[in-house]
């Protein structure tokens, strides 16, 4: 079997496989013989039926077959042996080829190329990189959130802002009396705090165990659907019909009494001995929220190098009519109008993936398993981060990051953040790096 290749242009080629009988006259009298022992035909035992039946019914098919098989093995070994940059798979050609009389075959394909290009950083390349500022208020919060969970609840007399009550609540007719079938919830819980009507709020400022007040829910709650179903019991599309007042008798006022900030809460967020005073458990919270910020940064490095590495390289050529049909062939069921909308911003897609290999080959980043199996864990602990836990116990991080490494589409992604995080780590030591100090509303906001 003969295969070549001939450059069209720098971006194009078309790759010609000549096929002869003898590379794969074997492999179909093979494939006859294993077919013949399970074809049933009427008139012949299992197995007995002549060969000469067997090649011209099944012959042509078996051909097809096999020089198809032939073709892909081929070509594919011809592409990875010659190292072709190609983009898509080969488009073929039409081919004038019939398989019922010909012995030899011509196959063509329409190759399309991966452009050339240069790229190299220097400290001559000059990239921003934000620093996320951790505010002290950003720490308050944290440490807020971990003295809620060891908090204790005290029953109380007196309302307080943040106060949980719980109570009758009635439905009120249009003269201020309890209405005649109307909504009546028993054991009714509310937190005035989170009415969005500081008017309607104001009424249970101060209220006491056992009085009863008058308020609108649906003005209370700005007619939140959700809150006033919850509330009221209620089912969603009925909410409207309720936009009277109501009463609340008040059986119970329940205060959270956040938790202390001592050694058995530093021990119990931290790990025993990692702090032992609230100067030092702030600043390890600081420490956490930092180490999440650098995370957040380094991506948006990688984002600002793609756009000067674009702009550094200009715009690529592209064998523009043979990407399209690659693109039209792979979203066969969204049609020419879906390519026609979608193939420029597929094509900058491409080049960030050209300029992202490009990079990884020449700062030789390499994915071992090791690599992914951390990366899992370290993914697994950013999420338990989110939620504020920070000493996970290793087996847990261990038996959620196997879960993880179980799915494929969770390690392919695992790969490309262990790719893009040591892309990221050697393109910081060889451009030149910009630092701007940012609040986290700010960097928020480049995003939007």
């Amino acid at each position: 079997m003969n295969i070549s290749l001939q450059n069209v242009d720098k971006v194009s080629a078309v790759l010609t496989a000549q096929i002869e009988k003898a590379d794969y006259q074997a492999q179909v009298e093979k494939s006859l013989k294993t077919l013949r022992q399970k074809v049933n035909m009427p008139g012949f035992r299992k197995g007995m039926v002549p060969m000469g039946l067997i090649k011209k019914q099944y012959g042509t098919s078996v051909l097809v077959e096999e020089v198809d098989k032939l073709l892909q093995e081929k070509v594919g070994e011809y592409i990875r042996e010659n190292k072709v940059n190609m983009l898509g798979a080969p488009l073929p050609k039409e081919n004038n080829v019939n398989f019922a009389t010909d012995e030899n075959f011509e196959f063509s394909f329409d190759i399309a190329l991966a452009p050339e290009f240069e790229l190299a950083f220097s400290k001559d390349d000059t990239i921003d990189y934000y620093d996320i500022d951790v505010t002290d208020a950003m720490v308050d919060q944290q440490v807020k959130m971990y003295t809620q969970r060891t908090a204790k609840y005290d029953k109380v007399d007196e309302y307080q802002d943040n106060d949980m009550l719980k109570g009758l609540l009635a439905e009120l007719d249009e003269n201020g009396n309890t209405k005649e079938g109307g909504v009546q919830v028993e054991g009714a819980v509310m937190m005035p705090a989170y009415m969005k009507n500081d008017e309607q709020k104001a009424i249970f400022n101060g209220v006491k165990v056992n009085t009863v007040v008058v308020f609108n829910p649906s003005a209370a709650f700005d007619n939140n659907e959700a809150e006033l179903a919850s509330l009221l019991k209620v089912k969603k599309e009925e909410v409207a019909n309720y936009k009277g007042n109501f009463s609340f008798q008040i059986e119970e006022i329940t205060r959270m009494i956040p938790g202390e900030l001592n050694q058995e809460l530093f021990d119990q967020v931290l790990g025993e001995g990692k702090a032992h005073t609230e100067e030092e458990f702030r600043a390890q919270i600081k420490d956490a929220i930092a180490g999440q910020f650098a995370a957040d940064s380094d991506y948006k490095f990688l984002v600002d190098v793609r756009a000067y590495a674009m702009n550094k390289i200009g715009k690529l050529e592209f064998a523009d009519e043979l990407m399209k049909r690659i693109m039209l062939e792979n979203n066969k069921d969204k049609g020419e109008e879906f390519v026609a909308q979608n193939y420029d911003k597929s094509i900058e897609e491409l080049t960030w993936h050209l300029i992202k290999e490009k990079l990884v080959e020449a700062n030789n980043v390499k994915v071992e398993q090791a690599d992914i199996t951390a990366m899992a864990k370290e993914a697994t602990r950013a999420q338990f981060a989110q939620y504020g836990m920070i000493n996970v116990p290793d087996e847990l991080l261990d038996n959620y990051s196997k879960e993880m490494l179980k799915k494929r589409e969770s390690v392919e992604a695992l790969v490309n953040r262990v790719v893009e995080t040591k892309l990221s780590d050697a393109l910081k030591e060889q451009v030149t790096l910009n630092h701007k100090a940012v609040s986290a509303e700010e960097f928020n906001k480049m995003f939007q």
